[in-house]
């Protein structure tokens, strides 16, 4: 059993697992090297040889417990019809919603845009860098995507005005969602996928009354179909107002907590395993500040399972020396 089940199934809290959010990807100037010449972010995405490579990357470098495939939420908009591109100093564009074509788009075309990813996962799964670790496969949360496909860009903090105007249209999209999420989340477990990450990016721009509808009901419906499937769920809910909400409700296998959250507060309320918390801009500093950082998290949860990652993504100027320091700590902490 690798540490991280033994972590998720067994509650076992001398092991401290660790792996990181975007580990694959642009801080490693392996990765820069492939992007160079790979302009389109989807095509790479759906290049199963170069993901595949790019997801293990990493884990040449370092102790990590833990491959996630390199792929983007984005990709289930994209194979449900709706134009996706990503722009520089700019992120992710999105086209108009085609409902009516939506609607048609078929279970096999959906399975063939989206071949290539399931391709690279038995890539990396095959590959005996992986042999005694975990493959993380991941989807955006409905919620998420749905802000995606209607805002058509990041929100970054804030929906736009007339977002909540087509009810018809948010109900229809979330009934979409749900069912090619699961057929996505179920072709990855097939593919080798041994966890099951869901990322709710946008879940703090909710507002409570709207949780049940948004978020609850739809990511629920999720986990249950996950567990199901007997494969474990990790739900991050980023800057969530209400964690123990959230767990009670959802009762994913563990819970990875965002940067902006107190982790002694969650240690006190959350009793599943928790995951993440560390805030990735302390990689940019030096080595006494993320020590002590580190330490922070590896004490509050000393006598809580817990997995070590951060409350967000590896950040692009992160210096890799950086990322081996602080596994290097986790590793050698107790």
């Amino acid at each position: 059993m690798t540490p991280i089940q033994q972590c998720i199934r067994k509650k076992e809290i001398k092991l401290r697992p660790i792996w990181l959010m975007r580990q694959a990807g642009r801080y490693l100037d392996e990765f820069r090297e492939i992007r160079k010449l790979n302009t389109n972010f989807i095509k790479l995405c759906l290049n199963s040889n170069l993901s595949s490579e790019i997801t293990l990357q990493p884990l040449k470098r370092f102790d990590l417990d833990a491959a996630i495939i390199f792929s983007d939420i984005l990709l289930v908009p994209y194979a449900l019809g709706q134009k996706v591109e990503f722009r520089k100093d700019f992120g992710p564009e999105l086209g108009n919603i085609d409902l009516e074509s939506i609607s048609k788009t078929e279970e096999l075309d959906f399975f063939k845009k989206l071949l290539p990813v399931y391709k690279s996962i038995e890539k990396v799964k095959n590959n005996k860098l992986v042999s005694k670790k975990d493959l993380i496969g991941f989807v955006g949360a409905p919620w998420t995507l749905l802000v995606y496909m209607i805002n058509k860009c990041s929100p970054k903090q804030k929906l736009k005005k007339d977002f909540f105007k087509d009810k018809y249209l948010i109900k229809e999209i979330l009934l979409i969602l749900e069912k090619f999420l699961k057929i996505h989340i179920e072709n990855q477990i097939k593919s080798g996928a041994t966890i099951i990450q869901i990322f709710d990016s946008w879940a703090g721009l909710i507002d409570d009354e709207n949780l049940k509808e948004y978020i609850y009901i739809p990511t629920l419906n999720l986990v249950n179909f996950i567990k199901s499937l007997h494969v474990p769920v990790i739900c991050f809910p980023r800057e969530i107002r209400n964690y123990q909400e959230y767990c009670k409700i959802i009762k994913p296998d563990v819970i990875n907590i965002d940067y902006s959250t107190n982790p002694e507060k969650i240690r006190k309320e959350i009793d599943i395993v928790v995951q993440g918390g560390l805030d990735p801009k302390i990689l940019l500093t030096n080595k006494d500040k993320l020590k002590a950082e580190a330490k922070k998290y590896l004490e509050i949860f000393k006598d809580h399972p817990y997995i070590f990652n951060l409350g967000h993504g590896v950040l692009p100027k992160t210096d890799p020396q950086m990322v081996d320091y602080l596994i290097k700590f986790v590793k050698s902490y107790y």
